[in-house]
């Protein structure tokens, strides 16, 4: 993940500049989102937050939140926009909370460059945060099929909706929702997946 956190490091004040802001989130992703945060109670991590505008979004919402990202200029850039927000600097392999603490994860479109060799090793510690029946809202980048695409910042990956929900439940997770879009850039999926009580 280094090449990611040394390429997101470079790109991050541009990045922030053009996505850290309510106008930038697609209104139907402002309203999934705010849907499913409307059902979580407990504390809620979004993993991979980038410049902070999603945790932000979630604390609005009532959501006792905190923001993680492996980029440290993304976490000071979030603490200096979102000041009234909780964020510190993590990895989506190991999110430093204890087993079963979380109700709830947003990890949008923050597994994106993951090889996908190593995506099994993150779900399986969004599960591990997880509480028993706790939530994972996941979006991703919608393919046919799992390949890389070149991207802005660094290599991503499309993934298609059976992949990624045969992955989560590999990790224990039941899909709940799925929905996609292609009306922007690049095609959009979002999947609701519940922690099955082991």
């Amino acid at each position: 993940m280094d090449d990611v956190r040394d390429a997101y490091g470079r790109w991050a004040d541009e990045y922030a500049d053009l996505f850290a802001s309510t106008e930038a989130m697609h209104e139907l992703d402002r309203k999934l989102v705010s849907q499913w945060a409307g059902g979580i109670t407990g504390r809620v991590i979004d993993a991979g937050c980038g410049p902070g505008q999603w945790t932000d979004f979630l604390s609005g919402q009532g959501c006792d939140v905190e923001g993680v990202d492996l980029v440290p200029r993304f976490v000071d850039i979030a603490r200096s926009r979102f000041p009234g927000v909780s964020y510190r600097v993590g990895e989506l392999t190991n999110l430093g909370v204890p087993d079963g603490s979380v109700a709830g994860i947003l990890s949008w479109y923050s597994i994106i460059h993951t090889d996908p060799d190593d995506v099994p090793r993150v779900l399986d510690e969004f599960a591990r945060c997880l509480c028993d029946g706790g939530s994972l809202l996941l979006g991703m980048v919608e393919g046919a099929q799992v390949e890389p695409f070149a991207h802005t910042v660094t290599t991503a990956y499309f993934w298609s909706v059976e992949e990624m929900s045969q992955r989560l439940a590999a990790s224990g997770f039941q899909v709940e929702a799925t929905e996609t879009r292609a009306d922007g850039k690049r095609p959009h999926a979002a999947i609701v997946a519940r922690r099955v009580p082991v």
